[in-house]
């Protein structure tokens, strides 16, 4: 499945980087498990009291790009 899904996931296991920040190293989706193979690219956006990550991973295969808000992930697309 490729293109815009919009859907949440659940990330169940994380590493951190350099600067203690949290990234995924593992996720379930549409009851498959997909371990990544690297940090990914990450962008902070923040507005007022507000701020969401948008990381870009890969799994070896496919990329994933996934958003970070409020201890949700959401998956935004896929290709």
């Amino acid at each position: 499945m490729t293109g815009t899904i919009n859907s949440p996931v659940y990330v169940t296991a994380v590493g951190f980087g350099r600067d203690m920040s949290a990234y995924p190293k593992r996720m379930e989706w549409a009851g498959r498990t997909y371990c990544f193979i690297d940090k990914g690219i990450r962008a902070t956006i923040r507005r007022g009291e507000n701020c969401a990550t948008t990381l870009t991973m890969s799994d070896g295969q496919q990329s994933f790009c996934l958003r970070q808000s409020g201890g949700t992930w959401t998956l935004l697309s896929v290709c």
